[in-house]
């Protein structure tokens, strides 16, 4: 029966095979789909050796081009400095007492002293289209929060492509991700949300705003942006390993 049974599996085996090796076949025949599926593969080979650089990249030039916007208003060229306070604008609440500042005397600045320099307009709905000025200096793009999160899933990928290669890095384990990473910042970010949309909801809750500090954004965003690239990458690594291993047994490639 064992020996039957195994029989069984390798004709089987010739089967799938010889299925695989018709469908092949078709797709040589037909020269378009071909090249489509070659192209299509060759690609997904090269992200599969490269996806670490492709994001290290990418999150170099997400938390870039915030950075840049400031330089781009004090240099003069404001079309292109507005364009991108513009484009980060569905990503980021950006208001002025929770950015960070270039070219002016500090770094950040509470309320009451940006509305001190330029008066109510920075409190009222509108408060984010408030960029700065030569007084103050030009905000950046991202909020102090997302730029210690894209920050530091720069830095902490730039860290990974390093050390990946001399130690077998675990991704962190779920619960250490939930404590550190989201635990601090929903508790920061989230009262502070609160503090601002329960008053409007109930009016007589005598619930007082609550500002978050820099500091706290940074650590909280720092937090947030190392603990997913703990998590995430060691799995996309192992994902992209046994993606390159099937395209390089099934073409041959090395």
């Amino acid at each position: 029966m064992r020996e039957i049974a195994d029989l069984d599996k390798a004709r089987t085996a010739a089967v799938l095979e010889e299925l695989e090796r018709r469908q092949r076949a078709k797709e040589d025949r037909s020269p378009g789909r071909g090249k489509l599926v070659a192209a299509v593969d060759g690609s997904v080979y090269w992200l599969s050796k490269h996806w670490l650089a492709v994001l290290n990249t990418l999150a170099f030039f997400y938390i870039g081009l915030p950075i840049l916007a400031p330089a781009l208003m004090r240099g003069g060229v404001e079309w292109a400095g507005r364009a991108i306070y513009t484009i980060y604008s569905p990503l980021c609440h950006q208001l002025p007492q929770r950015s960070y500042f270039l070219f002016g005397p500090q770094f950040s600045y509470r309320l009451p002293e940006l509305m001190e320099v330029a008066g109510e307009s920075v409190s009222g709905p509108w408060a984010n289209e408030f960029l700065g000025s030569p007084a103050l200096g030009y905000k950046i793009a991202l909020c102090q929060r997302d730029v210690a999160i894209y920050g530091s899933i720069l830095l902490v990928g730039v860290a990974y492509s390093l050390l990946r290669r001399r130690w077998a890095i675990r991704p962190l384990r779920w619960w250490v991700y939930i404590l550190l990473g989201l635990v601090p910042m929903g508790l920061d970010g989230g009262y502070q949300l609160l503090s601002y949309v329960l008053p409007l909801v109930f009016p007589g809750i005598g619930l007082e705003p609550y500002e978050t500090t820099a500091l706290m954004r940074v650590i909280t965003g720092t937090l947030f942006g190392w603990a997913t690239v703990w998590l995430a990458y060691p799995y996309l690594d192992e994902s992209m390993k046994d993606v390159r291993a099937s395209l390089e047994r099934r073409f041959g490639w090395t």
